[in-house]
């Protein structure tokens, strides 16, 4: 692996890793210990644990097929483990629904958009508070009430998340008329909206250009310094791994093989044999 820029900061084996909830929950936002998940007779993620601090970010790589989005589908409640447990905050969410976990504090984007192309940019980011909406039907087709309080309350937040991500000057165009890289911007802002105390961003920057990384990149860094959010994020643009993660989680083949800063996880002969294959391997670690 190449000698990448500085972190912000400066073989597993089959048993389970010393990460304990109980003890570990006050210290630490996120708990996954042990996790695995199979999926007929190809195991996707195989005992794997991690832990994830208060205005933390973590940053998971490794090859295709390694179990990246199947770690983080398990810690939305979109697959249940087979084995294992994951805590927020102390609390058990490990057979959580997604609807209780984005209730919990953790939002979520993913690989392929998924945003409504019929609705403009502000109506898409507003849906995304669809969980601090409590008005009944009757009093929302009549904006009565709480309804008229909480529509007012979400635009408000709404504006803010636009604001933030530099998409206020598009709030009224049809969302299905944005560039590629807007379009990231703008699901990234609806998962704002949850108000979360953990992103899990799943490749936020595939098949941007690399303007469009260095400000989502940028944006990024901004949630999480000016919020406080800590992040998981999957990305493989490993320059960008390096450059603003506290600490990086490497998976191969469903296993964890890496759990450090990016200085140390760089210079990892398992990290680098991981991705450049063993020949190469012995010859970064001779250079």
């Amino acid at each position: 692996m190449p000698d990448l820029v500085a972190d912000r900061s400066a073989a597993e084996g089959p048993r389970p890793e010393a990460v304990s909830p109980a003890s570990a929950s006050a210290a630490h936002h996120l708990v996954v210990a042990g996790v695995s998940k199979r999926f007929g007779g190809v195991s996707a993620v195989e005992n794997v644990s991690l832990s994830l601090q208060q205005g933390e970010i973590v940053s998971v790589i490794g090859p295709n097929g390694a179990g990246k989005t199947s770690l983080l589908n398990m810690i939305s409640g979109f697959y249940r483990p087979d084995t294992g447990r994951i805590t927020l905050g102390g609390v058990d969410i490990t057979t959580a629904r997604p609807s209780k976990i984005a209730t919990l504090g953790i939002a979520r984007t993913f690989q392929n958009i998924a945003l409504f192309s019929g609705l403009t940019v502000v109506e898409n980011v507003m849906l995304g508070r669809h969980i601090h909406m409590t008005s009944g039907v009757l009093a929302g087709v009549f904006y009565l009430g709480r309804a008229k309080s909480q529509e007012m309350e979400s635009r408000r937040h709404a504006e803010e998340a636009l604001e933030m991500l530099g998409l206020s000057h598009l709030r009224e165009k049809m969302s299905a008329e944005l560039a590629y890289g807007l379009r990231k911007r703008l699901e990234l802002a609806r998962a704002l909206m949850l108000e979360p105390r953990i992103l899990l961003l799943d490749e936020p920057m595939g098949g941007m250009n690399q303007d469009e990384k260095q400000a989502m990149k940028r944006l990024i860094c901004e949630v999480n310094e000016q919020r406080g959010t800590a992040i998981v994020l999957i990305e493989h643009d490993i320059g960008v791994v390096m450059d603003i993660s506290d600490r990086v989680v490497v998976l191969d083949r469903g296993r964890k093989i890496a759990d450090d800063t990016p200085a140390v996880v760089q210079r990892d002969p398992a990290v680098v044999q991981a991705y450049l294959g063993t020949r190469r391997a012995r010859v970064v670690k001779r250079g």
